[in-house]
């Protein structure tokens, strides 16, 4: 059941979660699929709309149709993209990944707003499932029983799971590890109105970094513009600005009075990636951005947090949370997720890298390699597949100077092998 009203605290219960984002809601979809009695606790009384996690990969779309959430999606306009497209600033492509060519059922992108998604997975939990608005979580409770103290009172769990952001109090609680490296840059956000579907999310490497564009349902598209950290402070010519952005990137002349537009409406988000030491401490687990964070131009960290929940329920799959039961399987857990973790940081961290790095060398180096993986049909469907959620398949050394050109790559015309078999 849901409810939004704080109502008395409930005492004791299979499972809490800390949040009510993509990685809570999540964590309660898989969890209370087994039918264990799962409270989910988020300090927001309202789901306030903004900029991020509008993109699903093949892989979270899949998990979510076994959830039955992405029907509504589907109902509510969720648009198909079919795939990413890497282009200069006036807009030629320079490396393009179609996602029909993956051989899977869901051959594309899922695009809709973060709230809109976050309500389609609040709408769907199981009934074993309680959903509670503006309830603080403090802490974790101290000595041998799980669970959290919250403002009225204490929730007893067998385990716990904190999907409380980048900025976890339980994760801090615990005392885990989590090193954050922010990027020397932000993003500014724009939503458009009165756009053009197009088929695809574009991302532009130009002289200021990356610039980001996709379609959202209603005629509106997202636009993201790498900017310094205190570049829009004190900016008061909001066409001024804008024009400059043009000259950078000459293929978004087309969007300047939208961009303008938008303006008042701007956001600015900082950017970093970060991965804890562990993702569990005794009865205490992570999952979404409390365990990592990625930059979001890959596309990357609402679906590692799908897949998170997705995982952890699949090592619990009998509904034992007896000692002896969950805690060796958590600690098996957090070390193979974990190492996906890394593979999916490095993945999005050198992808983002091609593109932001605003040096001379970083800019040629970036622009080679783009180009040259866009030419290299083994190579891109591997990123490809990769960056779709659907296997990990690590570039090698070889492979990143087959990348630059270095070394000519023999098997460069044609997919992988593991993947035609």
């Amino acid at each position: 059941m849901t409810s939004s009203n704080t109502g008395p605290a409930t005492t004791d219960v299979d499972v809490v979660v800390s949040g009510a984002g993509v990685a809570g809601l999540s964590a309660a979809h898989a969890l209370g699929g087994l039918g264990l009695r799962v409270l989910v606790l988020d300090k927001q009384r309202e789901v306030r709309p903004i900029p991020k996690g509008e993109l699903l990969q093949p892989g979270a779309t899949g998990v979510l149709r076994d959830w039955d959430v992405a029907p509504g999606l589907g109902s509510r306009g969720a648009l198909r993209l079919s795939g990413l497209v890497a282009r200069d600033s006036a807009g030629e492509a320079l490396m393009t990944m179609d996602y029909t060519t993956l051989g899977t059922d869901r051959p594309w992108l899922l695009v809709h707003d973060y709230h809109v998604i976050l309500d389609a997975l609040a709408r769907t939990l199981p009934p074993s499932v309680e959903l509670r608005r503006g309830a603080v979580v403090r802490n974790l409770l101290d000595g041998p029983v799980a669970g959290v103290r919250v403002d009225d009172g204490d929730v007893s769990a067998r385990l716990v799971v904190a999907a409380d952001g980048v900025s976890s109090r339980l994760r801090r609680d615990a005392g885990i590890g989590f090193d954050r490296v922010d990027y020397p840059h932000r993003l500014a956000a724009f939503e458009l109105v009165d756009q053009p579907l197009t088929d695809d999310v574009s991302t532009y490497a130009t002289s200021r970094g990356l610039a980001m564009r996709y379609s959202l349902p209603g005629g509106r598209a997202r636009l993201y513009v790498q900017i310094g950290p205190d570049e829009l402070r004190g900016v008061s010519d909001a066409g001024g600005w804008v024009d400059g952005v043009i000259r950078d990137v000459p293929a978004f002349a087309p969007l300047r009075d939208a961009i303008v537009h938008a303006w008042p409406t701007r956001q600015v988000l900082p950017v970093g990636r970060a991965l804890a030491k562990t993702l569990t401490s005794g009865r205490l687990v992570l999952i979404g951005e409390s365990a990592h964070a990625v930059h979001p131009a890959a596309g990357q960290g609402m679906n590692s947090s799908i897949i998170d929940a997705a995982s952890l329920a699949a090592h619990l799959s009998d509904g034992d949370l007896s000692d002896g039961a969950l805690l060796p399987r958590l600690r098996v857990w957090s070390g193979e997720r974990r190492q996906a973790l890394e593979h999916v940081g490095t993945t999005s961290h050198n992808a983002t890298r091609m593109i932001t790095d605003r040096s001379p060398l970083g800019r040629a180096l970036g622009r080679r390699a783009l180009r040259k993986t866009g030419g290299n049909r083994r190579l891109s469907f591997t990123i490809m597949h990769n960056m779709a959620g659907l296997g990990r398949h690590p570039l090698t050394p070889l492979d990143r100077l087959h990348q630059l050109g270095i070394l000519p790559d023999p098997r460069g015309g044609r997919i992988p092998s593991w993947a035609r078999s």
